[in-house]
């Protein structure tokens, strides 16, 4: 979103922004726009999630642990669109960014009611349920992935990649040394990163756990483990040479995937594309519960084009050192690797920002002329 809004001022430095999200993601949020520019006010909107998970019944959905809090939901998405109606009639933008999830239907509807222009952009190779109601009534919608995994109509859909920020780009190999000394690391030993997100991954976290002593007699492992589980691996790991635990890493994450000689990760859309932007070789090991199974769908948007390793929990779980004999399988396979990279930058969209950004300024030109 940053890098949309970074690009929109070049266009035109007198654009306002906004940003609205809801309140669990509201610091993070706050955080990352007061590096850029911290007068954008971030501000909150009420809003729920419709529970869906991949491959469930529909009497799983019975369960009072889910039936609940859906329906507890409906009730947060209608305060949000009552209170999205009541901010727009106090200030009216020229057109409604939506970068899908949950926390964007009740606006996009406001948004619809005030016949405010809405551009989509759809990250994942799969279109979430927001993005998918919202999209008859966007003016234009930018797609993560090529548009053969989309149904929107081509005449308002585009392939523009997902915006990253300028720093994950190849570098060179000199610079990758550099990288792994600041880092800690032996520069001249390969360096194992995994990674599952802000708040991790546990499947994957204790396979690197319980295979540590095999990796570290062939690599050097950074595990960046999110924060839930933590404290629970820091209390059950020592420190040793070629050996790091952080829970995140809130700058310079750029550097920290392009030292690595290998990523393991989740298959998030953004980090995805932030490691095809790297020609980064990468495992992906997707999460197959999430809604409507779409890291899997995302997943396979790179396995169709061998640009990168799918590992399933599956295979994870029947053995503690499946993850780790992959790693090593592919360390000692020079040429696998660089076509790995090579495949997986060929997704990578340089220009993914300033093309979304002209997408969002060709509809408030439209917008002022029909005024």
């Amino acid at each position: 979103m940053v890098a949309v809004c970074r690009e929109l001022r070049e266009l035109d430095a007198s654009h306002e922004f906004r940003f609205w999200c809801d309140n669990k993601f509201g610091p993070s949020a706050r955080s990352i726009f007061g590096k850029y520019d911290k007068t954008i006010p971030v501000e909150y909107i009420f809003a729920g999630k419709f529970r869906r998970y991949h491959g469930a019944s529909k009497w799983h959905y019975l369960q009072p642990s889910i039936l609940f809090p859906n329906v507890r939901d409906l009730f947060l998405v209608a305060g949000g669109f009552f209170q999205s109606v009541w901010r727009f009639l106090h200030w009216r933008p020229d057109v409604v960014f939506i970068k899908g999830g949950y926390v964007c239907l009740p606006v996009g509807y406001a948004a619809r009611l005030f016949k405010i222009p809405i551009v989509l952009h759809d990250s994942d190779a799969h279109p979430g349920l927001t993005n998918r109601l919202l999209s008859p009534f966007a003016s234009q919608i930018g797609t993560g992935a090529p548009l053969e995994y989309y149904n929107y109509p081509p005449e308002k859909a585009k392939y523009v990649g997902i915006p990253v920020a300028p720093e994950f780009r190849p570098y060179s190999k000199a610079e990758r040394r550099g990288f792994k000394r600041d880092l800690g690391f032996d520069e001249d030993r390969p360096l194992v990163v995994v990674t599952g997100g802000g708040l991790g991954a546990v499947r994957l976290n204790n396979a690197v756990i319980e295979a540590r002593e095999v990796l570290l007699e062939e690599t050097s492992v950074f595990l960046i483990s999110g924060t839930q589980q933590y404290d629970e691996l820091k209390a059950h790991t020592d420190e040793r040479a070629g050996w790091r635990l952080e829970a995140f890493i809130s700058q310079g994450m750029a550097q920290v995937l392009a030292a690595a000689d290998i990523v393991v990760a989740r298959a998030g859309a953004t980090t995805l594309l932030e490691l095809a932007a790297l020609h980064k070789p990468t495992i992906i090991v997707p999460n197959a519960m999430l809604t409507a199974g779409h890291q899997l769908k995302n997943a396979k948007v790179y396995q169709d084009k061998l640009a990168a390793i799918i590992m399933t929990e599956e295979e994870i779980a029947k053995s503690k050192l499946a993850l780790a004999h992959k790693i090593t399988q592919l360390l000692s396979a020079p040429k696998i690797l660089e076509d790995l990279g090579k495949n997986f930058g060929t997704f990578a969209r340089p220009h993914a920002a300033k093309d979304m950004a002209q997408m969002i300024t060709t509809v408030i030109r439209r917008q002022g002329r029909r005024k």
